[in-house]
């Protein structure tokens, strides 16, 4: 665990504050923690799982969509399926 002084405006103290009373947390540390996993889910990239890249690059190479000339192709693919 890191530990850091840091300064912060009254206003974010505040929000702190709101947070913590919110989320049922301890400490300020806890509050700025949640704040930031809160940031890191919403904002942030999220790192694609392996097995969804597989599955993507599948579709990239075989194509997930099929064509139809008409109504009747499709609905006797649907039929049969």
């Amino acid at each position: 665990m890191v530990q850091a002084m840091i300064q912060i405006s009254e206003e974010t103290n505040r929000v702190l504050n709101i947070v913590k009373a919110k989320a049922g947390l301890k400490d300020k540390s806890e509050a700025i923690n949640y704040v930031v996993s809160k940031y890191e889910e919403n904002l942030l990239e999220p790192e694609l799982r392996p097995e969804y890249i597989k599955k993507i690059q599948n579709i990239e190479r075989k194509g997930k969509f099929s064509k139809y000339k008409n109504l009747a192709d499709l609905r006797r693919e649907i039929e049969h399926a």
